[in-house]
């Protein structure tokens, strides 16, 4: 309960060779479990953000059409549009 205490509370010396110590001991067992669930967490993290990536796309698309929906019903022309025909867009 000492090298806990220690551990938590800063340690010292010993403390840290200890744990060290535990660690390359542990290392080689620990090693086979946290490969395969670092491999899944990161195939999670792929998955997520290629959904995100397909939500956000469809909703910039969404909204354009919006947009453009909106510009049609009420006749507006988009800034690129009048300045081909030569007037001067509305602020």
């Amino acid at each position: 309960m000492a090298l806990l205490d220690d551990v938590v509370n800063g340690g010292n010396l010993v403390t840290g060779v200890a744990v060290g110590a535990g660690a390359l001991v542990a290392w080689p067992l620990i090693r086979l479990v946290a490969r395969p669930v670092a491999k899944s967490l990161i195939k999670g993290g792929l998955i997520a953000y290629r959904g995100a990536e397909q939500l956000y796309a469809g909703a910039v698309e969404g909204v354009g059409d919006l947009v453009s929906e909106a510009q049609q019903e009420i006749g507006a022309k988009t800034p690129a549009e009048s300045h081909a025909e030569g007037s001067t867009p509305r602020a």
